[in-house]
C-alpha cells in the first residue's frame, strides 16, 4: 500500500464534470490499494472573481479579510469532490488547511509555513477514507485563517507530503508536465522527463505558471520528489528531483517568460553606506519581492535604484519608498512602467560556458533591446519591452535548440 498526494488545479476541477472526472481519477488510484489525498484548488475563476468583488468595495481591502474570503474557493471544491466521490462508492472526508494543522506565520495573503500535525488525516486514511484537503490555506498561532499566496495549492500538496512521508506527490495541471518554454508562446517546445529543483525553481520563480516556486524550494528543502502531469489524460509527466550528473550535459533546459513584472526606478536617494540596505529592508518588510537590482553612479550626494517587482506589488511599494523617504518624495523619487523578464535555465550552465554570449547576440539579432540583467549559477534573466516578449521567448528557444529534442 502506497500514499499517494495528488494535487488538483483550478482547471481540472473548474466545473461539475471536470470534478467528477477528478473522482474518477481518484477513485481508481483508491480501488489500486493505495492511500489517498486529495489537495485541490479552487475552480478555475473563482479566485479572480472574489478578488474582483473585493476590490470593487475597497480598492485597497485588508488582507485579513481577503483571506477569509479567499479560502471560499476552495472550501467550495473539496466539498463537491467529497461528494462526487460518495457517488461512485468510494469512502471520503473533507479536511480545511486548519483541520489538517497546518500552523503558519501571521502574514495575511502571503503566509509561510512554519509546522503542520497532520491533524486527523493519518486517521482518517487508516480508516480507508480519501482525504480531499483544500490547499492554499492554513492558520496562524491565534487561530486565524491564512492564506499561501498564489499557487499556494501547489505548497499544500508538497507540504503535506513531506509531513506524511507520502510514496509520491502528483502535481495535476492542465498541461502535460514541464516544458522547455511554455506551449502556449513557443509552439514546437519539448517536454521534458525531468527536471533538477533547481532548474524547476529558477524556472518557477522566472514566470513559468507550472508550479509555485515556494513549493519547488519546499520540495528541495524535505527532498519531497514529485511528477507533473496532466489530469486530462494518462501520458507520463515531467520528474522533479534531486540533480543527477548526467543532468549537466544539457547547458539549457528551458526558457521562462515573465510578463507580470514593473521596473521600478528610485531617483535622488541620499549617496551614502546603508541607503540600499534601508530601502531593500523595508520593501521585505512590505512583503514585496525584488529581482534586477542596478545602482546608477551617484552625483552631487545623490543616486538612483533600478530594481523589479511583481505588478501587483506597485503600490506597496510607492507607499513603501516615500513613507522610507519622506524628504525626497518630490514626485521625481518613485516611477514604475512595465517591463517583461525573459529567463534562460539549466544546471549545466555552471560547467558550460558561452551561455550569455548566444543569449545577448540572439536578442541583438533580432532588433530587442535589454533593459536590465540578473543572473545566478544555473540563470540568466533579461528585462526587455513587454511588446517583444513573446517574439524574444521564440528567439532565445530557437537560439538553444531547445525544441529539436526533449532532455
Amino acid at each position: 500500500m502506497a500514499l499517494i498526494v495528488q494535487k488538483y488545479g483550478g482547471t481540472s476541477v473548474g466545473d461539475v464534470n471536470r470534478i467528477k472526472s477528478v473522482a474518477q481519477r481518484v477513485k481508481e488510484t483508491y480501488a489500486a490499494g493505495n492511500q489517498v489525498i486529495v489537495v485541490v484548488s479552487a475552480r478555475s475563476g473563482v479566485t479572480n472573481e472574489l478578488i474582483g468583488r473585493a476590490k470593487s468595495l475597497n480598492p485597497d481591502p485588508d488582507d485579513r479579510e481577503m483571506d477569509l474570503l479567499l479560502t471560499v474557493g476552495e472550501q467550495e471544491t473539496i466539498a463537491l469532490t467529497a461528494m462526487a466521490l460518495h457517488a461512485l462508492g468510494v469512502p471520503a472526508v473533507s479536511r480545511t488547511g486548519k483541520e489538517a494543522g497546518i500552523l503558519t506565520d501571521l502574514a495575511h495573503t502571503r503566509a509561510r509555513i512554519t509546522s503542520i500535525s497532520g491533524g486527523d488525516i493519518k486517521d482518517q486514511l487508516d480508516a480507508g477514507k480519501v482525504v480531499i484537503l483544500a490547499g492554499f490555506q492554513g492558520y496562524s498561532p491565534d487561530g486565524q485563517i491564512t492564506t499561501l499566496g498564489r499557487g499556494g495549492s501547489d505548497l499544500s500538496a508538497i507540504a503535506i507530503s513531506a509531513a506524511l512521508n507520502a510514496d509520491i506527490c502528483q502535481i495535476y495541471t492542465d498541461v502535460d508536465g514541464v516544458y522547455t518554454a511554455d506551449p502556449r508562446v513557443v509552439e514546437h517546445a519539448s517536454k521534458l522527463s525531468e527536471i533538477a529543483y533547481e532548474e524547476m525553481l529558477e524556472l518557477a520563480s522566472s514566470g513559468s505558471k507550472v508550479m509555485q516556486n515556494r513549493a519547488v524550494e519546499f520540495a528541495q528543502k524535505f527532498d519531497v520528489v514529485f511528477e507533473v502531469r496532466s489530469s486530462f489524460n494518462n501520458n507520463p509527466g515531467t520528474i522533479v528531483k534531486e540533480e543527477a550528473a548526467s543532468m549537466e550535459d544539457v547547458v539549457v533546459s528551458g526558457v521562462a517568460l515573465d510578463k507580470n513584472q514593473a521596473k521600478v526606478v528610485v531617483s535622488d536617494l541620499p549617496d551614502h553606506p546603508g541607503t540600499a540596505a534601508e530601502l531593500f529592508n523595508a520593501l521585505a518588510d512590505a512583503g514585496i519581492s525584488v529581482d534586477m537590482i542596478v545602482q546608477n553612479i551617484g552625483r552631487e550626494g545623490k543616486a538612483n535604484m533600478t530594481f523589479t517587482v511583481p505588478r501587483d506589488a506597485i503600490n506597496r511599494a510607492e507607499k513603501t519608498v516615500v513613507e522610507l523617504f519622506p524628504d525626497e518624495a518630490q514626485g521625481k523619487l518613485f516611477e514604475a512602467s512595465d517591463i517583461a523578464k525573459v529567463s534562460v535555465v539549466g544546471v549545466g550552465m555552471r560547467t558550460h560556458t558561452g551561455v550569455a554570449a548566444k543569449l545577448f547576440a540572439a536578442l541583438a539579432q533580432a532588433g530587442v533591446n535589454i533593459q536590465l540583467v540578473s543572473t545566478s549559477e544555473i540563470k540568466i534573466a533579461v528585462g526587455i519591452d513587454p511588446k517583444d516578449a513573446e517574439q524574444a521567448t521564440r528567439i532565445v528557444h530557437d537560439a538553444f535548440d531547445l525544441g529539436v529534442e526533449s532532455s
